[in-house]
Formats: structure tokens, sequence, C-alpha cells
């Protein structure tokens, strides 16, 4: 079933994606954990290039633990640990909760659209929904983000964010799972476990 975007008046919410959307976000944030293994691929129409990445992140609250190739983030909702392997060294910052990108709050993809943005169903397909999130400031930085949410399980599959100045970022999600409890300690930085690396304390 295909839903016109013209119906949509500009400036208002879309009823029906925002009850998907209440469901999607209180299905992910009611369960112990979100854990995603996903792509992170980013287009950069200015230089005509597309890089993608592999990355992995589990999610509890505010608490968050993110893997990337070259980058492993430990958030424990106040205190931020970022160790680059290859530098080996961990940076310690208590970073701004009001930054809206997923590399510095992952769990930004399930709460959004409840500030700040409109929304709306563009199709409901036979195994998934696919809704527009728009900023409601114009001159925002951002254009536009995109989700798939599969049907009827809610799962996230895809989540694009395109910017205007030509960048776009899309999360592929491989293996999407709420029922992980996480492990004590997870969301820490534990130095025992990287002996000799350098500490930088930013806070």
């Amino acid at each position: 079933m295909s839903f016109i975007a013209g119906i949509i008046v500009l400036g208002q919410n879309d009823p029906e994606a925002v009850r998907i959307l209440d469901k999607f976000s209180e299905t992910a944030t009611s369960a112990p954990s979100i854990s995603m293994n996903f792509l992170l691929v980013t287009v950069d129409q200015i230089e005509n290039s597309t890089d993608t990445l592999s990355g992995s992140v589990i999610l509890a609250g505010n608490s968050y633990k993110l893997e990337l190739p070259d980058n492993i983030i430990w958030y424990n909702g106040e205190i931020s640990w970022s160790y680059l392997p290859a530098e080996q060294e961990v940076t310690i910052t208590k970073p701004d909760m009001d930054a809206n990108s997923f590399e510095s709050r992952p769990s930004m993809i399930f709460t959004m659209y409840k500030k700040d943005f409109k929304s709306r169903l563009l199709e409901e397909r036979s195994d998934s929904y696919l809704i527009d999130l728009y900023p409601e400031e114009i001159q925002n930085d951002l254009i536009r983000v995109r989700l798939t949410i599969a049907k009827p399980s809610l799962d996230l599959q895809t989540f694009e964010y395109k910017r205007r100045d030509g960048i776009t970022l899309t999360l592929l999600v491989k293996d999407y799972n709420l029922k992980k409890v996480p492990e004590s300690g997870m969301f820490v930085f534990t130095p025992a476990k990287y002996k000799g690396v350098e500490v930088i304390d930013m806070r």
C-alpha cells in the first residue's frame, strides 16, 4: 500500500507514521539492550566518493559500546572512552548529549522523531514500513532521515541520514537483537585489558 507524499500537508505529522514509530521506539527501548551488526555507507556527492565500513553496537539506556574497524567507544551515560588501536591510545571525554549523530549517540535513532521532527509514512510494504523524518528547523544541516522498519517485528533495517553538505550516511543493519543482557562493566573501558595504552583525559 503506497502513500502519496502530496496528501500530507507540509508541517504536519502523519498520525500513522507516529503510531508506527511509537511502537518501534517502545519495542526497542523496553528491551534489556539493542544489539546490531551493521554496514555504514558514506556517500559524498561533492567528492563523488563512497566509503563503507562494518561495525557493531550494543545499547542499554543511555549507555553503549560501539565497535568500528579503527575505533572502539564505550559510554556509560556520562563518560566516554574512545580507543584507537593503531595509535594505542584512549581519550576520555564527557560528550555533549545534545549531539545528534549516530557515532556520538546511537540511541537517538529510536527517539529522535519525538522532538524537532515531522514524520511521514512513505510506503507500507508487505514486509516493512518506509518512514521519512524532516527537521522542523528549515536551516538545519540535515535534510532528511529515512528509516526502514521491518513488519511485524519492528526491527530496524536501514537508517539513512541525508545532509545539506552532500553527504549521506546509511546504516544497513545485518543483525538486530533485543534479547542480549549486557555483561557487567560492558560500557566502561577496562585498562587491565589494554595494558600499555596511553590515556588522554580531556574531561
